[in-house]
């Protein structure tokens, strides 16, 4: 019951006293609003750069180089680790080729091969094609080609025999497109089976599955892979992942130093952000003791009177506290509506794809900056407010 006459007693003091008051809020609000602007540059920009790059797989992407040889039993452990999104078996480049054509148009196209299954982050949205007879396009070959999802195509595969030239055929589906800035290559995207099947008819061995005759003394040998697809599940799996094949004398190509630059720059914003806070909270501080200080002497009146009806050091204390959490609240609502407004400007100016932000700030940002605001303003009230327990009740009565 006190406590909230003296939390009462501290508004109308306030209220009366209106110019100090605004001019303690606005000292604040020259503070925060800054800050918020500052950090709501560095979590916008680092926020989007980073979500940029966690959307383009191709930056996640670990590409062999030189010739490997890796069978499906290594392939498959390296798709089990927690820090893989996707890994499969590549053919030899040279034979992942086909030549595609429709029968509406005279157009023919060649094309790379790339093997594809479920969980492919290339493929995002679109369904996995199933089967020898199903196929996703890029972007630019269904473009040559003219076709859309459920147009059916002839995928030509060449060989050379004793300088002759050899083909076979086979009709496939076109089960999905995928957008231009998925893949800007023309390629089609199989199951690893088709384009198992084009190596071995290109080496000459026989495609039980296509009906294509050929060697059958190589069946059931194991087999070995010049490379792999594979994708890191996060960005910061990256680095470790080229460490891991490194370890291991395999030479990868991965994007790991655009990344590190990202990430160095976010720790850089980081550290000027919380210089330039701890030099700006530290002036707040002082500043805010220095008003309780100042607050105590000029009202050692009024107070010497409340202790002599009663009141003890504790509630006088408050008093002063109760105070200073007006002017920060104040601070804090007013800064916060001028960061929204520089907010909406400098995104205005600087946004560059939609849903991106260059200033952008969370709920729980403004949570942690208004609890740290009224922690702080209580503290340094506190400290400020030491001398309330000098104030004696005589002098409530010595100048009456």
């Amino acid at each position: 019951m006190r406590s909230g006459l003296v939390i009462s007693l501290a508004w109308r003091d306030y209220c009366a006293d209106s110019r100090l008051s605004a001019c303690a809020v606005l000292a604040l609000v020259a503070v925060i609003t800054p800050l918020l602007v500052l950090f709501g540059l560095k979590f916008g920009l680092i926020g989007s750069l980073t979500e940029r790059l966690e959307r383009d797989p191709l930056v996640r992407e670990v590409i062999p180089l030189g010739g490997g040889r890796f069978n499906a039993a290594f392939i498959n452990e390296l798709a089990r680790r927690q820090d893989v999104a996707f890994a499969i078996p590549r053919t030899r480049q040279i034979a992942a080729t086909a030549d595609l054509t429709t029968q509406e148009q005279p157009v023919r196209i060649n094309v790379e091969m790339i093997p594809t299954a479920i969980m492919d982050p290339l493929l995002g949205a679109l369904s996995v094609p199933n089967g020898l007879d199903q196929i996703v396009l890029s972007h630019t070959a269904a473009e040559k080609l003219g076709v859309t999802t459920g147009d059916w195509l002839d995928a030509a595969f060449t060989r050379q025999v004793a300088g002759q030239p050899e083909a076979r055929h086979a009709r496939v589906q076109v089960s999905g497109v995928l957008a231009l800035e998925a893949f800007s290559r023309d390629a089609l995207f199989a199951p690893l089976a088709l384009l198992e099947a084009a190596e071995d008819y290109r080496d000459g061995r026989a495609v039980p599955g296509l009906g294509w005759a050929g060697d059958l003394g190589h069946a059931g040998e194991q087999r070995i892979y010049p490379a792999f697809r594979l994708y890191a599940r996060t960005l910061n799996d990256v680095e470790p992942l080229r460490q891991y094949f490194a370890d291991r004398g395999l030479l990868v190509s991965t994007q790991a130093s655009a990344i590190a630059q990202v990430q160095s720059l976010s720790r850089n914003l980081s550290i000027v952000f919380w210089v330039i806070a701890g030099l700006a909270v530290t002036g707040a501080f002082a500043a805010i003791c220095a008003g309780a200080l100042a607050a105590v002497e000029r009202k050692r009146h009024e107070l010497s009177v409340l202790r002599l009806l009663g009141l003890g050091t504790g509630a006088l204390l408050l008093f002063v506290i109760a105070q200073a959490l007006y002017s920060g609240l104040f601070a804090a609502l007013l800064g916060v509506g001028l960061y929204v407004l520089a907010e909406r400007g400098l995104n205005l100016l600087f946004m560059q794809m939609p849903g991106e932000y260059a200033s952008h700030l969370l709920l729980r940002h403004y949570l942690v900056a208004l609890s740290a605001l009224l922690g702080a303003s209580a503290l340094a009230a506190a400290l400020g407010g030491w001398r309330v327990a000098r104030i004696e009740p005589a002098e409530g009565i010595r100048d009456v």
